[in-house]
């Protein structure tokens, strides 16, 4: 199995998000956003 770019790029989007999402001074909306852009992102690369 290849292990590519694109693969790589959504593992870091992921963990960026994973890590931006725990950070203090968040809004809810911020929160909420950022929620929804990993369950996405997590649909994408069939992790849900």
């Amino acid at each position: 199995m290849k292990y590519t770019c694109s693969e790589y790029r959504e593992e870091m989007t992921l963990l960026a998000l994973r890590r931006r999402l725990v950070e203090e001074g968040l809004t809810d909306e911020e929160k909420q956003r950022i929620s929804e852009e990993i369950r996405k992102l997590e649909e994408r690369m069939d992790m849900a």
